[in-house]
């Protein structure tokens, strides 16, 4: 497979992820702020807006592949704050549960490395910046 077909379908991957769990946030956004409520989050009910709205913009832009290496830079960051705020320490008391978010956090800092790669690389020739419409496109 080339190039430019494995960077798109690393952005389609990408976009699997957060396209749906940004509109699931939008759409149950009580069920969003009581989650960032118990999490000790400060204005919970604004970061759940937040992260819904960032996570399905950013999700599409990488679908689209339009300003990859900034809105994968973007998000790298993301998977980074959000995995350690929502799992790092949780299931205390409960080992089955600790060693659950003990992975759900290791997967988060996974997908910022595959974030990294994708600004490193850009979005290929198969996308909204390869076609010039954004900066930064490496399309060899």
């Amino acid at each position: 497979m080339g190039r430019n077909a494995l960077l798109m379908v690393s952005r389609l991957l990408f976009a699997v992820l957060f396209v749906p769990s940004g509109f699931q946030a939008l759409a149950n956004i009580a069920g969003t702020t009581s989650y960032f409520s118990g999490l000790g989050l400060p204005l919970p009910a604004l970061a759940a807006w937040a992260t819904g709205i960032f996570e399905s913009i950013a999700g599409l832009l990488i679908l689209v592949g339009f300003q990859t290496r900034i809105v994968a830079l973007l998000l790298a960051a993301f998977c980074i704050v959000a995995g350690f705020i929502g799992h790092y320490g949780q299931g205390a008391g409960d080992a089955t549960l600790a060693f659950l978010h003990q992975q759900m956090l290791m997967k988060d800092i996974a997908i910022a490395g595959g974030f990294l790669a994708l600004a490193m690389a850009g979005a290929g020739a198969w996308s909204a910046d390869g076609r010039g419409f954004g900066i930064g496109a490496d399309v060899t």
